[in-house]
């Protein structure tokens, strides 16, 4: 598809992620098939390490099929391993920011930025968020240089009260990340939903340090499938002229190929060419 709104395909690696907001699950080469058949631009990974990418020959897998890895997803490592970017066990955080690092490195060899969405941990038993907060901007900060050696942001994703008390807004996280450099917001449009007031002023606020975005509707399929009104969104992904992915991570309902299908059709819909 032409165009700066680029869509990419969600698949999962991780075993434990069965279920969670990723369109193919446990198939890297019949996602990256499916990607290709039904005109999708790249393909964003779910992995469950750095070491997946050394066994996988990723880079000629999805040129083979035409296609780019948009993005690459860390949250396997809280998933499988509880890691968390601001725990306050030094040791945990010290693993959490190997665990990132490894990933950035396996990223920059195929051009694609690592996301940090629930390894940003929360605060938990009566802890002082600020400080918690402060403990994740210290791990941010070697990351996101790490990330700018390799000519790439690293993507933080604001996700919503469920899921973390540390940033649930896209100006939440601007104002955090106000002293880091190379760091762009994830705009999710699911998490945006429940959080923000009004989504389309939020990008605009935001502007230019929105640097991806997770194309799902309020129930976390495939937009037009849930009650999201996306005109205005879509109008202010235009005004802030926004060049980055498209990421469909949406649940596989009412199928895996269904919800891809619905997604490009989506796209296809808000985005012509």
């Amino acid at each position: 598809m032409a165009g700066s709104f680029r869509l990419a395909l969600t698949v999962s690696l991780v075993e434990e992620a069965r279920g969670g907001p990723f369109v193919y699950h446990g198939d890297f080469s019949h996602a990256c098939r499916e990607a290709e058949r039904m005109g999708y631009d790249g393909i964003e990974i779910f992995a469950p390490s750095s070491e997946w990418f050394a066994t996988h020959d990723v880079q000629n897998k999805v040129a083979g099929h035409g296609l780019r890895v948009a993005a690459i997803g860390s949250g396997a490592g809280w998933l499988t391993r509880k890691l968390s970017l601001s725990s306050s066990n030094d040791e945990i955080r010290k693993e959490a920011v190997a665990f990132v690092s490894g990933l950035i490195d396996a990223g920059a060899a195929i051009k694609a930025p690592v996301i940090i969405g629930s390894m940003q941990g929360r605060a938990e038993n009566g802890e002082d968020v600020s400080a918690v907060r402060g403990r994740l901007v210290e791990s941010l900060i070697p990351l996101a240089k790490r990330s700018a050696d390799a000519g790439l942001p690293l993507l933080y994703e604001p996700l919503n009260r469920y899921e973390t008390n540390l940033i649930n807004r896209l100006s939440d996280g601007i104002h955090m990340l106000a002293g880091v450099t190379n760091v762009k917001l994830l705009a999710d449009l699911f998490h945006m939903n429940i959080e923000e007031v009004d989504i389309a002023a939020s990008i605009r606020e935001a502007g230019a340090a929105v640097g991806h975005v997770h194309f799902a509707d309020s129930n976390r399929r495939a937009v037009g499938a849930g009650h999201l009104f996306a005109a205005p969104i879509v109008e202010a992904l235009y005004s802030i002229e926004y060049e980055g992915w498209l990421s469909a991570e949406v649940l596989p309902l009412p199928s895996e190929s269904e919800a891809a299908r619905l997604s490009v059709a989506s796209h296809r819909r808000l985005f012509p060419a």
